[in-house]
């Protein structure tokens, strides 16, 4: 089994991409990285807490590598990150690095463009998978997410902080992809066939920053 490191962004493609990779004898997920504003103390872009970070990685029993990224984050600063990353991942005898990237080449080249030096191997289990079969297949396996950050120039505020399930994707415009592929909005799983458990959530604060709409998600105590 060729040992590998998936990239997670603590959203339905990252939860996917482990189960796909699970599910094949070649690879063994050893390590979940993940990039964090460290002035928010936030996962990156998806705007989640640490600690609901935390929680995904207990119930998924997998380490979590965590990037620590400065805010704002010049390329030069993420590219010398990543490299220290990779470095690690070398001493560890890692051969693979996973991303859950669907469609988008540019992405998927950059991400290449940052393993080149190295003897590690990307990999993209979801590449070119139909994204509405694949949002269907998701659902259909028991993944719940919410939106933790829309885009409004494509969707409507009223979108953040909504579960991501058949009647969210049944109101989505058909302009939108109904996995959120093209950056329209970001998700935080909280239950999947990979997980031990489900992570209890609510919907608290939501809000407008830098362009995006932000739902600050809640870890639940006690079921309140």
């Amino acid at each position: 089994m060729n040992k590998t490191w998936l990239w997670w962004s603590s959203g339905k493609d990252s939860a996917w991409s482990l189960h796909s990779l699970r599910s094949d004898p070649e690879f063994e997920v050893t390590t979940l990285v993940t990039t964090i504003n460290a002035v928010a103390d936030r996962v990156a872009m998806h705007a989640v807490r640490r600690t609901l970070l935390e929680a995904q990685a207990t119930a998924l029993n997998l380490p979590v590598c965590i990037i620590n990224l400065p805010w704002p984050c010049p390329n030069g600063a993420y590219e010398l990150a990543v490299e220290r990353v990779v470095g690690e991942a070398i001493e560890q005898d890692v051969t693979h690095m996973a991303f859950g990237d669907l469609f988008l080449t540019d992405i998927r080249r950059y991400r290449e463009s940052l393993l080149a030096s190295s003897a590690i191997q990307p990999v993209f289990p979801l590449w070119q998978r139909p994204t509405h079969e694949l949002a269907q297949e998701m659902l259909n396996a028991g993944i719940e997410a919410y939106l933790t950050c829309i885009d409004p120039k494509v969707l409507s505020p009223s979108f953040v902080g909504r579960r991501y399930d058949q009647a969210l994707l049944d109101d989505l415009p058909q302009d939108v992809d109904p996995c959120g592929e093209n950056g329209e909005f970001h998700t935080f799983v909280t239950d999947g066939p990979e997980f031990s458990q489900s992570i209890p959530v609510r919907v608290g604060e939501k809000l407008e920053r830098d362009g995006f709409w932000y739902a600050d998600l809640l870890p639940e105590r006690n079921g309140t």
